[in-house]
């Protein structure tokens, strides 16, 4: 019979979480973790490539059109996101993390 230290975390597999913080990085209360999936990867493309125009996001996260304008739209409603408009094309925005 194997013992296991009492204060070890399982994950959902029932290995133990040996990442320390013992939650997930989506755990904050900032709204990211109630946000779909999409929204969600949207978010981190513009963590790590913004200002983007919805076209750049689509193609850097490789969601169809669509998705994109739902996953910003969802990121708007959370005050997550801020847009600008675009200076090469007024008729498109620039999208980027709130500060």
């Amino acid at each position: 019979m194997s013992t296991t230290e009492p204060d070890a975390e399982l994950d959902g597999d029932g290995e133990t979480d040996d990442r320390g913080d013992g939650g997930d990085e989506w755990d904050r209360d900032d709204g990211l973790s109630e946000l779909p999936p999409s929204a969600k990867l949207v978010y981190k493309v513009l963590e790590y490539e913004a200002p983007l125009t919805q076209e750049g996001i689509a193609a850097e996260s490789r969601l169809c059109s669509r998705t994109v304008r739902y996953a910003l739209g969802k990121l708007e409603e959370q005050d997550l996101i801020t847009s600008r408009a675009c200076l090469e094309d007024a008729r498109q925005s620039k999208y980027q993390l709130a500060a």
